[in-house]
């Protein structure tokens, strides 16, 4: 049995279903008999789940072309998004195919942003296949593609037309790839729901070693928070930035880095405590709440030191050109207690220094 939720946005509505084989429950799909479908994967996933999802849409009825590109962070480019959209004009793909994303967040970030562009716009379902994907990324049509100056800086808001998540993908997903997934479950925790959080300190074991109910209920609830979100602020104007909780610093890491040398969620991890320790010297987070966020992001096996090579001052250039700055002015998003953000203007950088400093 599926779960199926649903993200409320009017005429771009759509479902999320979750369960254990999902891949070949086609009604969920919404295709019918006849439709033309371009699958793009990387080349790390199509061995794995590309010939199942294959056979099961052409056994019912379905017409399908695949393209399989790189796998990694560095690829998520327009050099990729281009690949994607000269297979589309090369098999002659029209205004009603579908592109089905089969992978994790960089696949569903590239293929929702060619779906986008497409002959100004063809439908597109989400396939997510690591946990990250699953609790964060697919859900909300955010799409983009990286650029060597900015993270998901060159995008669109463009919505799937379903979002199929199966379980049993993250049995073959490697254990680094696992906690950094675990890393955006966390900040929902700290950003909407303290009751989540100690559901977290009392079950992140059981989430390491993937017991089947309680990754459901995890993943679940992780779409639920995000779709009420969501459903409220589609296109980030006002409450959805709350879900960029360590974002502006993690963004960093992974710019000045070189994309993919730490995985998103890594640098989100690190990040998170730097946003705590940036709320602390605000005064209005505790020695208590940051303790009990770095244990939890411990025991999930998540970094919580910044890159030994990289100095603080190297960070700001990168958070300075963040999606949310006002007039040259720093924007964060920093929790004011477990369960509870709240996005504060202007924030002093010697303040936000000497916070990156706390995770030496």
């Amino acid at each position: 049995m599926l779960k199926t939720l649903t993200v409320s946005l009017n005429e771009r509505s759509y479902s999320i279903n979750i369960g254990e084989n999902a891949l070949l429950d086609f009604p969920h799909f919404q295709l019918k008999a006849g439709d033309r479908v371009l699958i793009t994967t990387n080349d790390t996933i199509a061995p794995l789940y590309l010939p199942t999802l294959t056979t099961m849409l052409e056994q019912n009825g379905i017409k399908t072309d695949s393209v399989i590109v790189p796998d990694g962070e560095k690829y998520k480019t327009m050099a990729t998004w281009n690949t994607i959209l000269s297979q589309l004009l090369a098999n002659n793909h029209t205004r009603q195919s579908v592109l089905i994303a089969l992978g994790g967040g960089v696949i569903g970030d590239v293929v929702g942003f060619a779906a986008a562009c497409y002959q100004r716009g063809i439908r597109f379902i989400q396939v997510p296949t690591t946990l990250l994907s699953q609790v964060d990324s697919s859900v909300g049509g955010k799409t983009a593609i990286n650029h060597p100056l900015g993270k998901n800086m060159i995008g669109a808001f463009y919505q799937p037309q379903a979002v199929i998540v199966d379980l049993n993908c993250l049995k073959t997903l490697p254990p680094r790839e696992l906690s950094a997934g675990l890393a955006e479950v966390i900040k929902y925790g700290i950003i909407l729901d303290y009751d989540f959080f100690v559901w977290l300190e009392h079950h992140i074991d059981d989430l390491l070693a993937l017991e089947p109910s309680a990754m459901r209920y995890c993943i679940a609830h992780c779409c639920e928070l995000k779709a009420k979100v969501v459903a409220a602020d589609e296109t980030e104007q006002d409450i959805r930035a709350i879900l960029n909780l360590g974002h502006t610093y993690g963004h960093a890491i992974e710019a000045e880095l070189g994309y993919g040398n730490w995985l998103h969620g890594e640098a989100v991890s690190v990040g998170m405590l730097m946003a705590a320790h940036t709320a602390k010297l605000l005064g209005q987070f505790s020695d208590d709440e940051i303790t009990r966020i770095k244990q939890l992001l411990i025991r999930a096996k998540l970094p919580v030191v910044k890159p030994e090579s990289m100095l603080p001052t190297a960070y700001i250039p990168h958070m300075l050109r963040d999606k949310k700055v006002l007039s040259g002015k720093l924007r964060l998003v920093l929790p004011t207690k477990i369960g509870h953000v709240k996005v504060v203007d202007d924030v002093n950088q010697d303040l936000v220094l000497q916070s990156i400093e706390c995770c030496e």
